[in-house]
């Protein structure tokens, strides 16, 4: 499900990243949350690939549905 998401303990200290490379998950999905376009990301970072964003925020939802959440402000 998760094939271009890898973890190695020698990579990045086992944090999940883009198809083995020294590229955090976490940072593309930081970047799309900040606005950046597919095109702008891959721009900007060659090595990835259009896919390589959707498996990120693919695995991020996956995380969010399995752990436990942040505190956030109430609501009224």
């Amino acid at each position: 499900m998760f094939d271009r998401i890898t973890t190695t303990p020698e990579i990045m200290d086992g944090q999940p990243t883009i198809r083995g490379m020294r590229f955090p998950a976490k940072t593309v999905v930081r970047m799309v949350a900040q606005g950046m376009t597919d095109e702008q990301i891959v721009a900007e970072h060659p090595d990835l690939e259009p896919e390589d964003i959707r498996a990120a925020l693919r695995y991020a939802a996956a995380v969010l549905d399995s752990e436990t959440y942040l505190p956030l402000t109430r609501t009224a």
